[in-house]
């Protein structure tokens, strides 16, 4: 009789899974690490520690709210990196609003297909980039739109509006009945061979992807990590972003 082997390759298990929300284990690293530096943006020259970054955080979880977002709608970003998109990033994530990344890259057609297939409730964009008017791509195809209500542009008058609310115990108790299952953000294939797809990932999904790649890494909070590659995909967002504030890194 012949050996059956697997069928497939099973890792080790002596580390558990973190089985925390986004928002949660990101909480943890602002009270070990609060004055450290969690964020640096050496083209604009600034910076964020880790308190000052969860503060505007949640206020623009807040602002979130104001806009009429629940948990389970979706809001897109389409912008490259910039602190903002982190702050997008953590913001959704404290209120259980779907993130969904778009390829800044993306021309009219691409847009508007993610924004009616994601069913984006409000899309947060910049103006501007390489002499390409991101403001005139989203004026073509917010008319074919059906879901999409509300556009706010990076670093305008409406985005700094969001803020001025400042933090809202609302947040807090959303965050609370938050689970670790619940779907956070959708990321979409190239679409080499058709239409982009997307994949819809949870808070155990890319949290844990994030912090064993920090593991793996030797990251702590002594580190400084340079983040060079895109946010809108898992490199940047989740082995960049969610793998530096797992371990309390810049």
């Amino acid at each position: 009789m012949m050996a059956q082997d697997a069928s497939y390759s099973a890792g080790l298990t002596e580390q558990p899974l973190l089985e925390d929300t986004i928002p949660d284990n990101f909480d943890h690293t602002v009270r070990e690490y609060g004055e450290r530096d969690a964020l640096v943006d050496v083209g604009s020259g600034r910076r964020w520690s880790y308190e000052k970054l969860a503060a505007e955080v949640d206020a623009l979880a807040a602002g979130m709210l104001g806009l009429g977002l629940r948990k389970g709608d979706r809001v897109g970003i389409w912008a490259p990196n910039c602190p903002e998109w982190t702050m997008v990033q953590y913001a959704t994530a404290k209120i259980g609003v779907i993130l969904v990344n778009i390829n800044p890259a993306y021309r009219s057609h691409e847009l508007g297909y993610v924004l009616n297939q994601a069913g984006i409730s409000v899309l947060f964009a910049i103006e501007e980039l390489k002499g390409t008017s991101f403001r005139d791509m989203v004026g073509e195809v917010l008319p074919q739109s059906t879901t999409v209500r509300n556009v706010v542009y990076v670093q305008s008058p409406q985005w700094d509006a969001l803020f001025a609310g400042g933090t809202d115990d609302q947040v807090a108790q959303i965050q609370a009945e938050l689970s670790a299952e619940d779907p956070i953000n959708i990321q979409y294939t190239s679409g080499t061979t058709g239409f982009p797809k997307g994949a819809t990932l949870s808070h155990r999904n890319i949290l844990n992807n994030g912090y064993f790649v920090g593991e793996l890494c030797g990251y702590c909070a002594e580190d400084r990590i340079c983040i060079p590659v895109p946010f809108y995909h898992c490199f940047g967002m989740v082995m960049g972003n969610l793998a530096a504030t797992s371990h309390g890194a810049c």
